[in-house]
């Protein structure tokens, strides 16, 4: 995948990412905030931060959550970024993290 492919997927990602927080985000009592392409969330309570963002170098979207960092690659077949490790595609894996974190099922 060349650069500017990647950037591409990649903010395709992110903005769809964005949406489907903001929509989450009142549901579920967090913020969500997008600057110079990452995108942070904010838990009052309990406190956190997550954090989503692209990693060019490594064409990669790199997801700070839960004391760990999550690295997704591209996945040709799925047509997204997903957790080799899990199976699980940006949004399964967020929609997991914010619950997790929560305590409470959040379907993404």
């Amino acid at each position: 995948m060349t650069d500017q492919e990647f950037q591409k997927k990649a903010d395709e990602a992110m903005a769809e990412l964005d949406r489907t927080l903001e929509k989450a985000a009142d549901e579920h009592g967090f913020e969500v905030d997008r600057t110079g392409g990452a995108l942070s969330l904010e838990f009052e309570d309990p406190p956190a931060r997550f954090i989503v963002s692209p990693n060019s170098p490594v064409k990669q979207i790199w997801v700070s959550a839960l004391t760990k960092s999550f690295k997704l690659d591209f996945d040709e077949e799925q047509n997204a970024f997903v957790l080799k490790e899990t199976g699980q595609t940006l949004s399964q894996l967020m929609s997991s993290a914010i619950g997790h974190h929560l305590g409470e099922a959040v379907d993404l």
